[in-house]
């Protein structure tokens, strides 16, 4: 099941950035990179974020039960996802397809805690991880040679692969034995539980307000310093409301603020940073080359193994590239201004990155026949046409492809190997890993080739498998028993924060930094920052956890 899950989700999302930014006479959507950042920043927000709440459901009426809820919503709205074209509608069917995958993500990791114990449990979110990853690799691939047919395409297989789920759900799930423990508490107790893992409704109303402010900022109802003025001058007022406010108090809003399990609470903040900056692999990376990658040099080694190959990995619509000419041909004849930069960017969506210097001699060549001639005759076409797909370039989403390839074959390994060191400093060696390949990036600035972006994803997908399952596996490791879902959805919190820093900073930097002032080196040295500064916040958490440890055996030896 997580295999199909992760065919449709993946089908979607590594094309997302591409899809949002592609003009609609193109087939996509048209948004700006600030309204792709607001929507890949808000919506997968709530999708890890819901977990929290469905985690603790799915403890109570059954993982089954769950599973068919989430498929039923998922399917429809993935085929709705292709039919809608502005920003409102798109934002809402989105919402829908992340409330049915918020009902899927905590009850299918809750499964594999109650499957495994503490010798076994490394390995198995190991193996866990390796088939997210099965599905991560298949779904681009299988999306990449529908948009060569149609976006709509694209859509339409996710809704196929979600239906498909209905099969191992209806005839051979079953709920584990262990979760039967805990089915008969009510929803307030469950919803009780839920609020208690990390503090009370004081500080769940702060985290809120906050967030909700980070959004409008992200949407562009606010600006960013606006916004970060208002949550400050929230924190204050709450801390004058907790100066009046009591330890026990009869209605939730009187009381104190309280962090019930601080410790966990540092850990998932910590972990925002991991998320932040893995995610611009999905929202970041594949813009990047479409927009400042030339692939060349991997198109030509994809020549070796026939022109089929070529056209699979660097499908190119000769007939629109067609168009495209005549259109600049008419404009022209119009006198109208080429910006040859601006250019090259409209033409990077028709899957060529013509060098600027080429499209200034094309514009020569074209003003020539201009001045002799109202229209290009029908060789002309071809000839140019095939002149521009000596720059046709590799699908992003086939590079990012590398990641999931990556994993499915040295996860396993990568986790036998990390089993004897402990998970924190696999954490931190996973950050500094990809900080490293955004270093390499920023390097690699005069020579940005296939071979270079090759090396990057791979890094990134290194740093990956080292973290990601480490962090679920601590958590794991914490959480009582008949908790699992619910410890498991509280996880997800980080990965919700995570995605919406990085769908903003995603939106704000490319349009700011790497396309306004054209220095996507500055965007890159941002997301190493972020990294560094996570990785240090993750060694002084293990000093503090060792500390935490070290009083509690005091405090038992004293009682002793």
């Amino acid at each position: 099941m997580e295999i199909f899950e992760r065919l449709a989700w993946y089908g979607f999302f590594a094309v997302s950035s591409i899809y949002m930014t592609t003009p609609k006479t193109q087939g996509g959507v048209g948004f700006s990179d600030i309204e792709r950042g607001a929507i890949q920043g808000i919506i997968p927000f709530f999708l890890y974020l819901l977990p929290v709440l469905t985690g603790a459901l799915g403890d109570r009426v059954g993982y089954r039960k769950m599973f068919i809820t989430s498929f039923a919503i998922m399917a429809p709205s993935y085929f709705l996802l292709g039919q809608v074209k502005e920003f409102w509608p798109f934002f809402i069917v989105l919402s829908f397809v992340a409330l049915g995958a918020s009902c899927f993500k905590p009850v299918v990791v809750g499964t594999i805690a109650h499957s495994t114990n503490d010798s076994n449990r490394g390995l198995g979110f190991g193996i866990f991880y390796t088939m997210v990853n099965i599905g991560g690799f298949l779904g681009p691939l299988m999306a990449g040679a529908m948009r060569a047919i149609s976006w709509d395409a694209v859509f339409m297989m996710s809704a196929a692969w979600v239906l498909l789920n209905f099969v191992p759900v209806l005839f051979f799930y079953k709920d584990p034995p262990s979760l039967q423990k805990i089915k008969g508490k009510s929803l307030k107790e469950t919803i009780n539980e839920a609020q208690s893992v990390l503090g009370n409704g004081r500080l769940a109303l702060i985290l809120f307000v906050s967030i909700v402010l980070l959004m409008c900022a992200g949407v562009e109802w606010l600006t960013y310093p606006q916004a970060f003025v208002a949550i400050a001058l929230w924190l204050i007022l709450n801390l004058v409301w907790n100066f009046f406010s009591k330890e026990n108090a009869t209605s939730w809003w009187q009381e104190k603020v309280k962090v019930s399990n601080p410790k966990f609470a540092i850990y998932l903040a910590i972990l925002t940073g991991f998320w932040t900056v893995y995610n611009q692999l999905f929202y970041t990376v594949p813009l990047f080359i479409r927009d400042f990658v030339d692939t060349k040099d991997l198109v030509q080694f994809l020549s070796l193994f026939g022109q089929g190959a070529v056209d699979f990995f660097a499908f190119v619509d000769e007939e629109k590239i067609s168009a495209a000419i005549v259109a600049l041909f008419n404009d022209i004849k119009l006198n109208n201004a080429i910006e040859f930069e601006t250019l090259r960017l409209e033409w990077v969506h028709l899957k060529v990155n013509v060098p600027t210097n080429e499209l200034a001699n094309l514009v020569t060549e074209l003003r020539l026949i201009a001045n002799n001639t109202d229209e290009l005759n029908s060789t002309q076409v071809q000839n140019y046409t095939a002149n521009l797909l000596a720059y046709r370039q590799v699908n992003p989403e086939y590079l990012i492809n590398l990641d999931f390839a990556a994993i499915v074959i040295l996860q396993i390994c990568v986790s036998l190997l990390c089993q004897r060191f402990k998970s924190i400093y696999v954490l931190i060696a996973g950050l500094i890993v990809i900080a490293s390949a955004f270093l390499f990036l920023i390097g690699a600035q005069n020579k940005m080739v296939g071979w270079v972006i090759t090396i990057v994803i791979l890094l990134i997908a290194l740093g990956e498998m080292l973290t990601s399952p480490k962090s679920q596996e601590y958590v794991a490791s914490i959480a009582p028993k008949e908790q699992a879902a619910l410890y498991m959805g509280y996880y997800f919190v980080s990965m919700a924060l995570g995605f919406l820093c990085a769908g903003f900073l995603s939106g704000w930097s490319y349009a700011n930094l790497a396309i306004g002032m054209n220095k996507p080196e500055l965007m890159w040295l941002l997301f190493v920052a972020i990294a560094g500064v996570t990785s240090i916040a993750l060694w002084c958490f293990n000093i503090y956890s060792k500390n935490i440890a070290a009083e509690q055996v005091v405090a038992i030896r004293d009682n002793t």
